[in-house]
């Protein structure tokens, strides 16, 4: 039995939410409309409950291309509290990591969403993090998931480049610049600045953090230091395979490397690394992200 720590899942009442609005992020119909990326067509059969066979347990997030973290708190809670009320009525093997506002961050609503029963808290690259937020999920023991954020203009802080989707660029255009840019970035943040303040904080990133630890090499040469490999900071596998997966392991070991599978977006890859490396990546690794405590079966 696995762990994938990465899938959406949207509930009726988050699409009935999405639809209620007239500006992006929101849903005509089944029509996404987002800032920065081309008009997407969601398929309704994407966001039904899904064959979970053999995961122990899958954990939903907040879609943060979206956006939402960052709407002006009026329009940002509402499509929150849609998402938290039905990721939680799911039901096993699901759970739920947490989202929350970063326009204006309001560390109290973290703390009571977080004791309803979510992971852990996600955040998009593009939010600068709220040491007041990292607080609260470290007083509790909790994990922080850091998923790509908005690909469109204007959303964000420094150091956290964005590049909107143009017309001449391909659909896919987003996917492959814009939000691997921001893993990279994100990952090389909280090693140089986050990290120091918040030493117990165990941090997933999504993507295998846009391949940034394989740039170890340009690191070194650049006066960034050898370093050591965090074990409270993890990369999950999410649109990868075999090859990119390998060269983290041979970079980070195995030991920091979870499942995850962007569903219904993609599927969680098969590491082809054996049936040790297997099981290390898909339970071992994923609950000791998740409990921060080892265990082997």
């Amino acid at each position: 039995m696995s762990v994938d720590v990465h899938q959406h899942l949207w509930t009726s009442a988050f699409v009935a939410a999405l639809r209620a609005r007239d500006t992006p992020p929101y849903l005509d119909g089944w029509t996404l409309i987002l800032d920065g990326e081309p008009p997407y067509e969601v398929d309704p059969a994407d966001h039904e409950r899904r064959d979970t066979t053999g995961l122990e347990l899958a954990l939903v997030s907040l879609s943060s291309p979206l956006g939402i973290e960052f709407l002006p708190p009026e329009e940002c809670w509402p499509l929150l509290d849609a998402y938290h009320d039905g990721a939680l009525a799911l039901g096993e093997p699901y759970g739920a990591w947490a989202a929350t506002c970063h326009s204006e961050p309001d560390p109290d609503r973290l703390a009571k969403d977080l004791d309803r029963g979510f992971a852990g808290l996600q955040i998009p690259a593009t939010a600068a993090p709220d040491d007041e937020l990292l607080e609260v999920l470290t007083g509790r023991d909790l994990p922080l998931f850091v998923h790509p954020g908005p690909a469109g203009p204007a959303i964000g802080t420094p150091p956290f480049p964005r590049h909107a989707h143009a017309p001449a660029t391909p659909p896919w255009w987003p996917a492959l610049v814009p939000y691997v840019q921001q893993m990279h970035a994100s990952w090389h943040y909280f090693h140089a600045v986050v990290r120091p303040r918040h030493p117990r904080l165990r941090v997933c990133f999504a993507l295998l953090a846009g391949l940034a630890p394989l740039h170890s090499e340009r690191l070194i040469a650049r006066g960034g230091g050898r370093g050591l490999v965090d074990p409270g900071f993890f990369v999950e596998t999410s649109s990868y395979g075999p090859r990119a997966i390998d060269a983290i392991v041979r970079e980070l070991g195995i030991d920091v490397v979870v499942n995850g599978s962007d569903a219904p977006y993609a599927t969680a890859p098969e590491p082809g690394l054996g049936a040790a490396a297997d099981h290390a990546i898909k339970v071992v690794n994923p609950r000791r992200l998740i409990s921060g405590k080892e265990t082997r079966t």
